[in-house]
Order: structure tokens, then C-alpha cells, then sequence
């Protein structure tokens, strides 16, 4: 303290002239308009700035709680439209009297926050946040904005281990929408951004820019789900099928939020299915 009072009393005369100075600019701004006018325009431009850089510096820090509002809103319209879509489709095919609500309603979703994720092997895999207390079973398919990202592999109670589309492992049956021809897509271990999709024929025609969906065959993905676009197709002579690459539709790099689909009914399938024919599809 007696050295703060030393500074004071040392730079006395700066203090003085410093009040002065500040004093004399308070009456040039209160007793003329133009200095007034300039003045409150800038000193509020000023604290506008520095609230702008305030607030987005509280956005900033509050990202994680805005993605999870967004993928629990996410998770409520895919809920929604997915029943919407279930209910038209039993409306176009049944009467009134033969529609069945546990078809409309056979789909759920649960959202997990991606916590570990890799691109950069042969075999990758991702580890989400939710686990056998949130419902998750190995099998169930999981995709991210409408995109198919992998399925679970393995659940403890708490977290699941997903096996990523960009695993050489990893296989979906698709179809070309344009077209409604079938086949494979598998990564091939090179390209996160593209895989390969196999046999389909070469009497098909497939274009660049077509749309590949899951066909639903395989009883893990339900129909339609967007897997990406076809970004070359090639022919080799006499090759009997395409050598076709797709661009996914989801970038696995920026991966944060995951919805995992539980089909209610794949239990039914998959027990008619194994009673029939010994296996499952």
C-alpha cells in the first residue's frame, strides 16, 4: 500500500493533467452537440463489438449443449417422419381396417454423442455413449442426418463399440434408386470419402450422380436409407460387372452425433427366417 501511495504521489503532476484532460473532454461532449453526437455513436459501436465478440465466445463454449438439443431434435424428426412415411405407405397398400399401427410404429431411435472415432485404418471403429441401459443390442444399424454410418458391434452397459462403413469388414446391400438394380457397397480400404459398390451387371446403366440407398435385404438397414452417390463407373471388356465408386454421404471425419434405429419387429423376421431356412439373411 505505502508503495502505491509512493507511484501516486510521484506521478502526481500525470495524474493531475490526466483528470484535467478527461474533464475537459466531459464538457466539450456535453455542451456541444456534434462532439456529443460522434461520441455516443462511436461508444456505442464500441460496446456492440465487444459484446458481439462476448457472445460468440458463449456460443462458442456452448456448442456441445446446442449439437445435443440438435441431435435429440434430430432424433424426434426422424422418429416422426419415419412413422409419417410407415403410415402412408400401409394407407396406399391396406384399407382402413387392415392397417397395422405396430408397422407405422416399428422403428425407434436412440441419439448417442460419438466419443472415440477412427478413419485411418484398414478395420475402423467407433465408440458411442450409450450402451445395454439405453437398449442398444449388437446388430442394430446406426446412422448420422439420414446417412448409414455402421452397426453395433459389441454393448457394455454404458457404451457400444460401432463398426464403421469404413471397415473393410463391413458390407451393405444397396440399390441404385434411379434404377432399382441391387448390390453390395464395401470400402476397400483406401478413400474415406468413397467406397465400391459391386455386381451390378453390366446391362445396367448406371450414371454418375445416381443415388445409392440401402435395399433393406439384409434385414439390418431399413429401406432407403442414403448411403451417397456414384462418383465413377467404369467397364473393363467382357467384365461382368461394374467397377463403380460412391461417394458417402457422410463425412466420417466430422462425425459427433449418431442415431442408433431399433427395429421392433427384426426379432419376428429373424425368427421366422431362422425357423424357415436355419439362417439368418
Amino acid at each position: 500500500m505505502e508503495r502505491l501511495f509512493n507511484f501516486v504521489y510521484t506521478y502526481r503532476a500525470f495524474f493531475t493533467f490526466l483528470l484535467l484532460e478527461l474533464f475537459c473532454t466531459w464538457l466539450i461532449v456535453q455542451n456541444n452537440r456534434y462532439q456529443s453526437a460522434a461520441y455516443f455513436n462511436s461508444s456505442n459501436a464500441l460496446f456492440a463489438r465487444i459484446h458481439t465478440v462476448s457472445q460468440n465466445i458463449r456460443d462458442y463454449f456452448s456448442l456441445t449443449d446446442i449439437n445435443a438439443a440438435l441431435a435429440q431434435q434430430n432424433n424426434w424428426l426422424l422418429k416422426k417422419t419415419t412413422q409419417q412415411s410407415q403410415a402412408l405407405h400401409f394407407r396406399q397398400a391396406t384399407t382402413p381396417t387392415q392397417n397395422d399401427s405396430s408397422r407405422i410404429k416399428q422403428y425407434d431411435f436412440v441419439t448417442a454423442r460419438v466419443i472415440n472415432n477412427s478413419t485411418k485404418s484398414y478395420k475402423n471403429y467407433i465408440t458411442i455413449d450409450r450402451g445395454m441401459d439405453d437398449g442398444l443390442t449388437p446388430g442394430m444399424p446406426v446412422i448420422s442426418a439420414g446417412n448409414v454410418v455402421g452397426k453395433v458391434k459389441t454393448v457394455s452397459r454404458h457404451y457400444a463399440v460401432l463398426i464403421s462403413l469404413l471397415n473393410i469388414d463391413e458390407q451393405v446391400s444397396c440399390v441404385i434408386r434411379r434404377t432399382g438394380h441391387f448390390g453390395t457397397v464395401q470400402w476397400d480400404g483406401v478413400n474415406p470419402l468413397l467406397i465400391s459398390l459391386k455386381y451390378i451387371p453390366r446391362h445396367v446403366l448406371p450414371r454418375t450422380g445416381d443415388s445409392i440407398v440401402t435395399s433393406g435385404y439384409n434385414a439390418i438397414f431399413p429401406a432407403g436409407v442414403y448411403v451417397g452417390k456414384i462418383k465413377d463407373v467404369k467397364l473393363k471388356d467382357e467384365a461382368m460387372f461394374y467397377d463403380i465408386s460412391v461417394e458417402v454421404g457422410q463425412d466420417f471425419s466430422k462425425l459427433s452425433y449418431v442415431q442408433i434405429i431399433n427395429d421392433r419387429l427384426k426379432k419376428e423376421r429373424d425368427s421366422l427366417e431362422v425357423h424357415t431356412t436355419g439362417e439368418i439373411k
